[in-house]
Order: C-alpha cells, then sequence, then structure tokens
C-alpha cells in the first residue's frame, strides 16, 4: 500500500514539475515574412514586420533582414496587432472559489488608493493561458464598493508589476444602482428608491469632499493627509480616468448627467442595458468598455441575443466601443466575445477595433498599442485564420517584442498525456 501511495505522489509531483517547465520568452530582432498583415488602422498588406528592440521597425513588402534578425516564414498565415482585454481580474486572482488566492477586493466602500498593480502576480498560471490566445494586455481592475481602487492595464509579460505596467491607470467607481440586485430582492419599490437616493447621496458627499480636498491642496491648505481623497484628486482635476461601472438603463442615464454635471473624464464599463440608451450614450461622447458578451440576458424580458447585439447597436448609433470579459480564467475568450459581437450586427472589421485600436484609444495608449504600425510596440501574433475563429491556431506571439512560446499548464499536460511514457 505505501508503496502505491509513494508511486501515486511521484507521477503527481513528476506532473506538477512538468507542467512549470515553460521556454523562456526570447527578446531580439525578428522578421516575419510573408503574411497577410491585419493593421486594423491601414487596412490589409501581404508583406514583413521587422521588430527591433521591442517596437515594430517596419512593415511593408521585401524589407530585408538585419544581419541579427531571425526570420520567420509567416506565408499563409496572418499577422494581427495583440488583444487587449479592458476588464479582468489577470494577476489578481488565480482560482475564483478559493478565497486565499483572490486580491481584487478591500474592505470598505471608499479604497480608491488602493492599487490594484501592486497586487498583480507575475506568476499567475492564468496568464500563459490567457496569450495562447493572442490576448497581449489586460486591465486588472479591482471591484467591491463604491470607489473600490485604482485599476491598471499591464502586458501579460514580466518579473515584476512594473515591468508589467502598460501606461493607463484609472479609479473604478461602482455608479449606485437604482433597480433590483437580482431575483431574490424582496425590497419593496419604495425601499429600492430610498436606497438608491440614500447612495447617490454618499457619492455626491464624497465627491464634494474631494473638490474640497483638491482646492485646499492647491493652497497648501491641507494639514492632514487624506489617502482616499488624495486619490481622487487627478480625477477632480481632470487629469485621471474615473471607470464608472454601470449597467441598467435608467441607471446609464443618471451617469451620464452625473459625468456631464461634474465634468468628469470618465468611460462606461459594464453597460449590459446600452442598447436601449444608445443614442444617449453617443450624444455624450462618453466611450464604453461593455462585456461579457457571452452572456445570458440582463433581464427575463431581454431578447435571447441582447448581449450579443448590445456592442453592435451602440457602434452603429456612434458610441466608441471596447470588449471585455470581465472574467479571470476565461479571459482566452476574449476573441469569441469578439467574435459573437461581430457574428451579431457588429461585424468583423469593427469587432476586431473593440478589442485592439478602440480600447488603446480608450485608455490612452494608442500610440504604443492596438495596430500594427511602424514604431508601436510590437505586440502582435501569427496564426493560421481569423482568430474570432475556434479552430485557428496561432503559432507565434510577441509581447513587446518578446517572442512568447506558445505554452501553458494546458499545453504541456495535453502534450504529456498525448504521448504518455511508460504508458502508466
Amino acid at each position: 500500500m505505501n508503496k502505491y501511495i509513494n508511486l501515486v505522489i511521484a507521477i503527481f509531483l513528476g506532473f506538477s514539475i512538468q507542467a512549470q517547465q515553460v521556454t523562456k520568452s526570447v527578446f531580439g530582432t525578428f522578421l516575419l515574412k510573408g503574411a497577410t498583415i491585419h493593421t486594423v488602422t491601414k487596412g490589409n498588406i501581404v508583406g514583413d514586420v521587422l521588430i527591433e528592440n521591442g517596437k515594430i521597425k517596419n512593415v511593408g513588402s521585401n524589407i530585408s533582414a538585419p544581419a541579427a534578425a531571425t526570420v520567420i516564414d509567416c506565408a499563409g498565415k496572418h499577422i494581427y496587432p495583440g488583444l487587449i482585454d479592458a476588464g479582468t481580474k489577470v494577476g489578481l486572482s488565480e482560482v475564483s472559489s478559493v478565497s486565499l488566492t483572490n486580491d481584487f477586493s478591500e474592505i470598505g466602500n471608499l479604497t480608491p488608493q488602493v492599487q490594484a498593480l501592486t497586487a498583480v502576480n507575475p506568476n499567475s498560471a492564468i496568464i500563459p493561458v490567457t496569450r495562447v490566445n493572442g490576448v497581449t494586455t489586460v486591465i486588472a481592475a479591482p471591484s467591491g464598493g463604491l470607489f473600490c481602487g485604482t485599476a491598471a492595464l499591464i502586458s501579460l509579460i514580466g518579473y515584476t508589476p512594473d515591468q508589467m505596467y502598460a501606461g493607463f491607470k484609472g479609479i473604478v467607481m461602482n455608479y449606485p444602482s437604482s433597480g433590483r440586485r437580482g431575483r431574490f430582492d424582496r425590497r419593496t419599490d419604495e425601499d429600492i428608491k430610498k436606497d438608491a437616493d440614500k447612495a447617490l447621496k454618499n457619492l455626491n458627499d464624497i465627491w464634494e469632499k474631494a473638490i474640497e480636498y483638491t482646492k485646499m491642496n492647491s493652497t497648501k491648505a491641507v494639514t492632514t493627509f487624506n489617502p482616499e481623497m488624495a486619490a481622487l484628486m487627478p480625477v477632480v482635476e481632470g487629469k485621471m480616468t474615473l471607470m464608472i461601472e454601470v449597467n441598467g438603463k435608467d441607471d446609464i442615464k443618471a451617469a451620464l448627467a452625473w459625468i456631464k454635471e461634474k465634468k468628469v473624464k470618465a468611460i462606461l464599463t459594464g453597460v449590459t442595458e446600452g442598447y436601449k440608451v444608445a443614442k444617449e450614450i453617443a450624444e455624450s461622447g462618453v466611450p464604453v468598455i461593455t462585456g461579457p458578451i457571452l452572456s445570458v440576458p440582463s433581464s427575463s424580458a431581454a431578447a435571447y441575443d441582447a448581449s450579443y447585439t448590445n456592442p453592435g447597436i451602440m457602434q452603429k448609433a456612434g458610441v466608441k466601443v471596447s470588449i471585455r470579459t470581465d472574467d479571470t480564467e476565461n479571459v482566452r475568450n476574449l476573441p469569441f466575445n469578439a467574435g459573437f459581437a461581430a457574428a451579431y450586427g457588429m461585424g468583423t472589421e469593427e469587432a476586431l477595433k473593440a478589442v485592439t485600436i478602440n480600447t488603446a484609444e480608450i485608455l490612452g495608449v494608442s500610440d504604443k498599442y492596438g495596430s500594427i504600425e511602424t514604431g508601436k510596440m510590437a505586440s502582435l501574433f501569427v496564426s493560421d485564420g481569423d482568430p474570432f475563429e475556434t479552430k485557428t491556431q496561432i503559432s507565434h506571439l510577441f509581447i513587446n517584442g518578446w517572442n512568447v512560446p506558445m505554452e501553458s499548464r494546458h499545453t504541456l499536460l495535453y502534450n504529456e498525456f498525448l504521448k504518455r511514457s511508460p504508458g502508466l
């Protein structure tokens, strides 16, 4: 019996060790030859992409390979910019059902000073899993109270959070909901209204305190440092973006009015019922990060495909739309979320923009990410087809110029059991 137990333990440890032996990424000069290049911003061309010093050095036809370049034959393949997911818990959570592995929520209703970036785990096993589907950059976002913390854009490569930081931070705010909290919410309509009014008053009181703190700070009149108010100061001054999570139709309209009144630089996130007020959102000029698209309708009265058609309806109304997964383990499904949006009215071209250049523009990093253009960071991938199709395979992935191996715990375990030796 003991021999059997020892054998099982040895096999388990062997698989565990094998699953951690991921090939190192390589930094250098690379010439990708003869692919169909989906630039996103300048159409599709057949040609080459030269990567040097972490950036796209050149895009064009018949580019000569520098002496030190590794040439990769991409004939018959496609090159796309790396996909960007603007709402995830990647790096902040490992196993959603195990609380000890989660670090995305703080106690309290007012914690804007809490930085998601400091909690990111660069060694998360979810990161390689996410990368194999072409996702190179994500927002790591906190959740919880009214002002629940500061989200950060990260590249999915690096040994430290600072190395991963990709140039955007935004404070996350959950706009007070005026609706029911779910099917088991037994509050009366009167109680729901009272709770909503109370929550909105609390929000406005906090905002007034932030304005006053900002004024006092500008005149050097602040005598006691307040970390919560100090964190909100850049938002009050218009130097930092407020990412406002809001979903119901009436709440979206109320949030737009609040943004206009407070003159806030804002992004709407979630926006489940955006299709009902698409015209109003478009007129406001506030961009939207919506998703997940692979989701059930928000209410029993909604059409079965409401989640699928939502991005396309807003986009056609003139809203700048980005798509997110709002997930952790399955952020790798970002291209399939976009694929459903494409199939249900958005179209492939606009859906691709919604996970590349639109997201980069909304987050203010379009000078570095979101398209294949000379001078931008070399975050891109090579595939044998449309990334929105599940049959498509990605052969090469680059993040900030690093040639990242297409390996994860999934691929390693698959290969381990595919050809078992000695076949126990």
